[in-house]
């Protein structure tokens, strides 16, 4: 009989208490979208501290003032966030809703698009994830962007100068 190779994680944790956060750097990422000038987000990979790859689960942090990422919609990943503590403003399909501590959000793919925005004067906190599939696309509607993202590779295409693929392309 064969033995099945272990993976790298086989030496990570299966359980991180919450007094342990602040000791594990090496989930710690802080990002601003270069589409938005106002996003602002530091967070921290809980699912990649326990060796978890095919489902991403984020603590993210949005100072006052600052918003998530940019307006966007999967194309084929689900995502969904649970509101922690804070408040904040959900763009979801060109609405606004105001959210705090234990509002959930679903975006079952394809999905509408969505964003979080933090216009008031405490932090944002809140739970984010969803699928990580090899492949995956997401749209920008508001700036006419398409990203195509295949392992760890990200392209970003302008749609307004995207060219079609004729006899392959259905009307």
């Amino acid at each position: 009989m064969k033995s099945i190779p272990m993976s790298d994680t086989a030496s990570k944790p299966n359980l991180i208490r919450a007094g342990e956060h602040s000791s594990h750097d090496a989930g710690r990422w802080s990002f601003s979208h270069p589409l938005n000038p106002a996003s602002q987000v530091d967070g921290l990979a809980l699912s990649r501290l326990v060796g978890l790859e095919r489902v991403a689960v984020n603590l993210i942090r949005v100072p006052a003032g600052k918003e998530s990422f940019a307006y966007h919609a999967h194309a084929a990943e689900e995502e969904w966030i649970y509101v922690i503590s804070g408040r904040g403003i959900a763009e979801i399909d060109d609405e606004e809703h105001e959210v705090g501590p234990g509002d959930f959000m679903g975006f079952p793919a394809p999905s509408v698009a969505h964003h979080m925005r933090n216009p008031f004067p405490e932090d944002l906190v809140y739970l984010s994830g969803g699928e990580v599939l090899a492949v995956e696309v997401a749209d920008f509607p508001r700036h006419g962007k398409r990203q195509v993202r295949i392992g760890e590779k990200i392209a970003m295409h302008d749609l307004a100068t995207a060219e079609g693929f004729g006899p392959l392309e259905k009307p």
